[in-house]
């Protein structure tokens, strides 16, 4: 499987104090979210119920550290 480039995967905007920018690309279940510190982080195998659920979620953050951070592969693209 080829590995998905973070300008594959458009990021929207979100209102959080720590999250940025959130993108998902359902062909390969990979999440790109961007901090406000400017890295950006691709969580692989992600399915798009918890992609879904972290849009709607009131604090992104969060959700993020309950529901993402540790539990998926985690790459930083920059």
């Amino acid at each position: 499987m080829p590995e998905v480039q973070q300008q594959q995967i458009p990021r929207q905007t979100v209102a959080s104090s720590n999250i940025k920018s959130i993108g998902y690309h359902p062909g390969q279940q990979t999440l790109s979210i961007e901090f406000q510190n400017g890295h950006v982080w691709h969580y692989s195998n992600v399915p798009a119920n918890v992609h879904q659920e972290l849009m709607g979620a009131t604090s992104k953050g969060q959700y993020f550290a309950a529901n993402i951070r540790r539990k998926y592969g985690e790459t930083r693209i920059v």
